[in-house]
């Protein structure tokens, strides 16, 4: 008799409760906040504020750059501490765009930002050519990262670069990309940046309308993206990444070349990044080469950690968290804020390996054996009293056939 080899049917992209709290985010993101703050009164303990709505707005943008670390460090066992220059190239490509938007209206009435005319600039820059177009913005944010990221992740990925050298790497790119976002010369408004933002789509960035709308924009990025991870783990590509991450030489004797499917989760966390910088200039108003620091990228890691990695959840929810507590702290106790980082990061290190969302499931697979070894301790007992044995209790009732009964 031939045995038949099942195959494991694929699962849902996200279970039934998976699914209730997707919805409620997405009505709490699209309903319930922009009544809390656009038509409850400032008066009302339910009123959400200006401040709240930019600063969840902007913690949001982090969650985006924390999803897009968990898919090559969680997934796929690539530490990157370089993210922070594609969010901020993303970032650069937003606030190119708002700098033209602002038009005569800046301090020197000028059609060039007012950092070319106080550096005497007569034109525009050959990189600012497409600046004036929303559509090639758009295009552009993703297009550049993705772009730097792939020559960068081919070269290193055919080298096999791997591990602590890679990380290193990746910072020392980002690194020198700040010095040189920092010069004058490169048109890229040096150590202050672009600010002063007046409008977007010719629609002014201060109102409240704009600002919700960029809120529940940020919101909806944000899910489509985590549905978007979702279905990509759960993937073929998602379990080659995973096998790649535990096991790449025994990959590559399985026949599979690890260069494509490295690059490609590569450049799409890069260009997730871009996505959540282009979205966290217009709310912040401000984008300067300091986005590019070694400790913002090495957060970005951080927040991964604190919530779980290979969880998808986990690290959006270390977002909030170690983001809520830094607008806390840097407020309450400034000067201890960066001690309070480390000490999260070594704490979460040495007592939470696999982060909170780690911790929660370990506490409820606890929780569900806690009765079942209940169970088997009441029919222990049982036996005893019935003089049987343990297993006996679980054998099949055998009925013995009576001699001369009817059938």
């Amino acid at each position: 008799m031939s045995s038949k080899v099942v195959l494991p049917t694929k699962g849902p992209l996200l279970s039934g409760k998976g699914w209730t709290a997707f919805f409620v985010t997405l009505i709490v993101v699209c309903a319930v906040a922009p009544v809390l703050n656009m038509l409850v009164p400032a008066g009302s303990p339910l009123h959400m504020s200006d401040y709240a709505v930019a600063l969840v707005g902007k913690i949001m943008c982090y969650a985006i750059c924390a999803l897009a670390m968990d898919l090559i460090w969680g997934y796929t066992g690539i530490l990157s501490l370089g993210h922070g220059l594609f969010f901020a190239l993303g970032g650069y490509m937003m606030g190119m765009y708002l700098m033209r938007q602002i038009g005569r209206d800046g301090n020197y009435k000028s059609d060039l930002p007012d950092f070319m005319v106080f550096l005497d600039w007569k034109t525009l820059p050959w990189h600012w050519t497409f600046s004036d177009s929303f559509i090639a913005t758009l295009v552009l944010i993703v297009a550049v990262p993705g772009l730097i990221a792939f020559v960068f992740g081919f070269f290193a990925f055919r080298s096999r670069i791997k591990g602590v050298y890679f990380s290193i790497i990746t910072q020392a790119m980002t690194f020198a990309a700040m010095l040189l976002f920092f010069r004058n010369e490169t048109g890229f408004g040096g150590n202050n940046g672009f600010t002063d933002f007046k409008r977007i789509l010719g629609i002014p960035i201060a109102t409240q309308e704009m600002r919700m709308t960029l809120f529940a924009l940020t919101g909806l990025t944000l899910l489509g993206f985590f549905l978007f991870a979702r279905w990509l783990i759960g993937s073929k590509f998602g379990r080659v990444l995973q096998a790649i991450r535990d096991a790449e030489t025994r990959v590559m004797f399985s026949g599979y070349n690890p260069l494509p499917y490295k690059l490609t989760i590569w450049v799409i966390s890069a260009i997730m990044c871009g996505v959540a910088g282009a979205l966290y200039v217009p709310q912040v108003g401000i984008i300067n080469p300091g986005e590019m620091s070694a400790a913002n990228s090495i957060e970005i890691a951080i927040w991964a950690a604190v919530g779980g990695r290979a969880t998808l959840i986990g690290p959006i929810i270390g977002a909030f968290i170690v983001n809520g507590a830094k607008s806390w702290l840097t407020v309450a106790y400034p000067e201890y804020w960066l001690y309070f980082l480390g000490a999260l990061f070594i704490a979460v290190t040495l007592f939470l390996p696999n982060g909170i969302v780690g911790l929660v499931k370990k506490w409820l697979s606890r929780e569900k054996a806690v009765p079942s070894a209940g169970r088997e301790e009441a029919q222990r007992a049982m036996a005893a009293a019935q003089g049987m044995e343990p297993e006996a209790l679980h054998a099949p009732l055998v009925v013995p056939e009576v001699k001369g009964a009817r059938a």
